[in-house]
């Protein structure tokens, strides 16, 4: 039986063939969110704050799989540009809101015509653009359920 599971062939690896999508399809953003001022985190970032509106730091890292450490100083550029504001809650001062400024409200409009170029140069039907995302979503379910 040919297991590629248990092969130390770099081209076997489910590793490799993940880091190697992930570098392409990062690359593939980088020229679409320079025009927006943007790296590809913080790009992120403001995807979930403009799905969800204002949010704790908290949940923000939950959504993005980030520890604090990693966002914060993502959050520190981000305010710095002017895109965000973060908040301390009078009634509790140790817990942060993330909130959008006009300015990165506005960048939503702009930010409208990277999926479009991102599909396209994916060159993925729809249905298999569908079934990758939703096998990654289970890989990530399972791989952090393993690690507890």
């Amino acid at each position: 039986m040919d297991d590629r599971r248990d092969s130390l062939l770099l081209d076997d690896q489910l590793c490799f063939a993940l880091y190697a999508a992930s570098r392409a399809v990062t690359g593939l953003y980088r020229p679409l969110l320079d025009e927006l001022g943007l790296t590809y985190p913080q790009y992120l970032v403001l995807l979930v704050l403009w799905e969800n509106g204002d949010c704790p730091v908290k949940d923000l890292g939950a959504a993005l799989h980030l520890d604090y450490g990693t966002l914060s100083p993502l959050l520190k550029r981000l305010e710095a540009t002017g895109l965000i504001r973060r908040e301390r809650r009078p009634e509790d001062e140790r817990s942060v809101r993330i909130a959008l400024t006009e300015q990165g409200l506005a960048l939503r409009e702009k930010a409208r015509d990277v999926p479009p170029v991102i599909g396209e140069a994916m060159g993925l039907p729809p249905e298999e653009f569908d079934a990758l995302r939703a096998a990654l979503r289970k890989l990530t379910s399972s791989v952090t359920a393993y690690l507890g």
